[in-house]
């Protein structure tokens, strides 16, 4: 990876919820602060990107709105790059500030890429302590990025380089200041680039490190995943485009192998969203293309 430049993945997800903040009512996650991180330039490629790739998402679309590059690029964005992201941060959150309540006291975004909740939320500054686990490449960036914009990093916020995805050093987050207290993780967008072997063992040591009560949110695809076409194609073209990006998906499981997976390292599901579920609680009702993806739950696990 160049160490000056961030992974592709966290520059279109900041793009994803850029859009939604500015243009889609209603609002399904805001981030309003994800557009003061990328810069024109950058949006532009991205949008320039999405629309010439019409083709390859939807032929029937490309002619539809041939010459209309606004609605391309809604549709790109509403059909297939922002569902999953928006409404899994927006589930992650809502239990985040309930763990919060519940006494957790610190909190680790695993490839937390350009996230930006510890600056939506100054409240949290004096009580939760904040650790962002990333490539060097996309931290370096996303510190540069934040010094351009003036933005002061939070006194409760700690950058973690690591890929975790290949070895977790547990050293490197006490290093920052990490502790044995009540924690809340979230692994959202991993699980699915990850073999089971990879994912039990990340859980493990997540797990052996934090007291009973901290808790996990992460997102994982069913047993549907390599099948599943869903609405124009669009699970077929994610896997397709994440194999042609040099990281392609490898696991998909029953609610069975979650469970089991889990059960090992000492953990009870407490929460668990199915798409059906996911479509209920986040995009009923809207007059837009945004809808669940077919194949992707959510889940909220506690160690016992």
């Amino acid at each position: 990876m160049n160490e000056s430049k961030p992974s592709i993945t966290s520059l279109v997800s900041a793009f994803g919820r850029a859009y939604h903040s500015q243009f889609d009512t209603p609002k399904i996650f805001d981030d309003f602060i994800a557009k003061d991180l990328i810069c024109q330039k950058e949006f532009r490629d991205i949008k320039e990107n999405m629309v010439q790739g019409i083709q390859f998402f939807n032929k029937d679309v490309a002619e539809k709105f041939k010459g209309n590059p606004e609605e391309i690029l809604k549709w790109v964005t509403q059909v297939q790059l922002s569902p999953t992201p928006l409404a899994r941060a927006a589930y992650c959150e809502k239990v985040l500030q309930n763990e919060i309540r519940l006494g957790v006291e610190q909190y680790v975004v695993l490839g937390a890429g350009l996230d930006t909740f510890c600056f939506r939320h100054p409240e949290f500054e004096n009580s939760l302590e904040i650790f962002e686990i990333d490539h060097t490449a996309t931290q370096q960036f996303k510190k540069a990025r934040l010094n351009e914009i003036n933005f002061n990093l939070p006194k409760n916020l700690h950058f973690v380089s690591m890929d975790f995805t290949k070895s977790f050093s547990s050293q490197d987050l006490f290093n920052e200041g990490f502790a044995n207290k009540k924690t809340f993780f979230s692994l959202l967008g991993v699980s699915y680039y990850l073999t089971k072997e990879e994912l039990s063992s990340l859980i493990d040591h997540l797990f052996s490190i934090v007291p009973e009560g901290s808790s996990i949110v992460f997102d994982y695809a069913d047993g549907r995943l390599f099948e599943e076409k869903g609405i124009s194609n669009r699970v077929a073209n994610m896997v397709k485009m994440a194999a042609a990006g040099g990281e392609p998906m490898k696991s998909c499981y029953s609610y069975a192998e979650i469970e089991h997976l889990l059960e090992k390292s000492g953990l009870l599901i407490y929460e668990h969203l199915s798409p059906t579920q996911i479509n209920n609680v986040y995009f009923d009702n809207r007059n837009d293309y945004l809808s669940a993806f077919e194949t992707i739950h959510y889940l909220h696990a506690v160690k016992k």
